[in-house]
């Protein structure tokens, strides 16, 4: 593959609030022709000059606010090192956030840290995901054919989203003034979109949700914020975003930017996430395969569950017959909230993701090299515990859920999924996308 053109090294640097969204967002931008690494964490060192963008994948989405701006200005300095031009934070396509923030705080922070910058005086928050049936209306949020507080958010035991009018929501987290840009400009494209920003602009309004209810809308917003110092949003809205840096002539063609090398190996599917979707998934996926249930109340009993899994997968891929498993804590919502309730939101979340994470150490060690994980609080525990450093983003399996491997010297394959992301055979759709992972 060659690509040719005038900057070298990545144009857009992007800000993730949790692992699942990074590769999500990468994804996206795989698709639009950029060659892609995601980041775990800010890296100590520049590594991206191959790149056309980057994106930081940090764990800061449910984290104390003020630890969570202090995470993404560090990745902010760190982007602009690199010589990125433009900057992408990006949230989940359901707003998972709180009154105190996350996602106010932090879009509040990286503007007035671009403040030197054009453009850096107003962006828009679009979390806008029609692929996967997140749409937004006259500023509420629809997850499919129902408001985001009946969509099953309501019960989020850690973000629990009540209220779907985003400018509601997002004016309790941020000092900013926040307004709305509406379909009726965005449907009509690029220069209405424009239009209906600079007029916002001109009310003193900094922060805009923007509606979007088609992928046409989310290619106009993209093109109607190309001279904004940074967009937030979903995945969604960076499908607009290759294209302008293609007609500035800072981006050639690439054509096979998800190319990946090869990686053999033993598989495993992590849940623990409790989404519906992932019930779901897990649901199929215990009909007629192999799957050993981390129990979160049993772990607070000091029960040896973690080396209880390792064995049970080590059996199955080990024999005469090698089957991947799948090791899940995943739970209905109430039972979630039973086990909470014993022991504290904090400790059954903490408690869950680093059993799997452990789970996930103990099977590289023996050889696995293919993980499928459900769940971003748990992706992230897990590429951390496999000691991760970076990303190479790959071709797409479901919406928002690409294939990716690790820069490591020995690579490992990985598919991290939001929770709420995937078909109900994700599981198996994904180790056979794995399997396929051809240089």
């Amino acid at each position: 593959m060659t690509v040719s053109r005038k900057q070298t090294g990545p144009v857009l640097g992007c800000i993730a609030d949790d692992f699942t969204g990074a590769t999500d967002l990468a994804n996206m931008l795989v698709r639009g022709g950029m060659r892609t690494v995601q980041t775990i964490g800010v890296p100590g060192t520049p590594d991206a000059a191959d790149a056309d963008a980057v994106v930081v994948a940090l764990k800061s989405r449910t984290m104390d606010a003020a630890d969570a701006v202090a995470q993404a200005l560090a990745a902010l300095a760190w982007l602009r090192a690199q010589g990125c031009r433009q900057f992408f934070f990006k949230y989940c396509s359901t707003f998972d956030s709180t009154d105190a923030g996350n996602i106010g705080p932090v879009t509040d922070a990286l503007l007035d840290a671009l403040n030197e910058l054009p453009g850096s005086d107003f962006t828009i928050a679009c979390p806008a995901f029609p692929e996967n049936g997140r749409t937004v209306y006259h500023g509420h949020l629809f997850v499919g054919d129902v408001l985001l507080n009946e969509s099953g958010m309501q019960n989020h035991p850690l973000t629990p989203m009540t209220d779907p009018n985003l400018v509601r929501v997002l004016q309790r987290q941020t000092h900013s003034k926040v307004g709305l840009v509406r379909y009726e400009a965005v449907t009509k494209g690029p220069a209405a979109a424009r239009a209906a920003l600079d007029a916002l602009r001109a009310e003193r309004v900094r922060i805009a949700i923007a509606d979007a209810a088609c992928d046409a809308d989310l290619y106009a917003l993209g093109e109607a914020c190309a001279d904004l110092a940074l967009v937030t949003g979903g995945s969604g809205v960076a499908l607009g975003l290759p294209a302008n840096f293609r007609r500035a002539g800072l981006l050639a063609q690439a054509e096979q930017a998800g190319r990946l090398p090869g990686v053999d190996g033993p598989a495993v599917v992590l849940a623990g996430s409790a989404s519906r979707a992932t019930n779901a998934q897990v649901a199929a996926w215990r009909v007629d395969k192999p799957s050993f249930r981390i129990d979160p109340l049993a772990l607070a009993r000091g029960e040896a569950l973690v080396e209880q899994a390792v064995a049970f997968a080590h059996g199955h891929f080990n024999g005469a017959q090698p089957q991947p498993v799948l090791i899940y804590a995943t739970t209905t919502p109430e039972e979630v909230q039973a086990v909470q309730h014993e022991l504290g939101v904090a400790q059954a979340g903490q408690l869950v993701e680093q059993a799997l994470a452990t789970v996930a150490r103990e099977l590289r060690t023996l050889g696995v090299r293919k993980f499928v994980v459900a769940g971003g609080e748990t992706s992230g525990a897990v590429v951390q515990a496999l000691g991760v450093q970076s990303l190479r983003i790959g071709a797409q399996i479901d919406p928002g859920v690409p294939a990716t491997v690790s820069t490591d010297d020995t690579p490992i394959a990985l598919a991290l999924k939001s929770g709420n992301f995937g078909t109900v055979d994700f599981f198996s759709k994904a180790l056979k996308h794995l399997d396929g992972v051809v240089s």
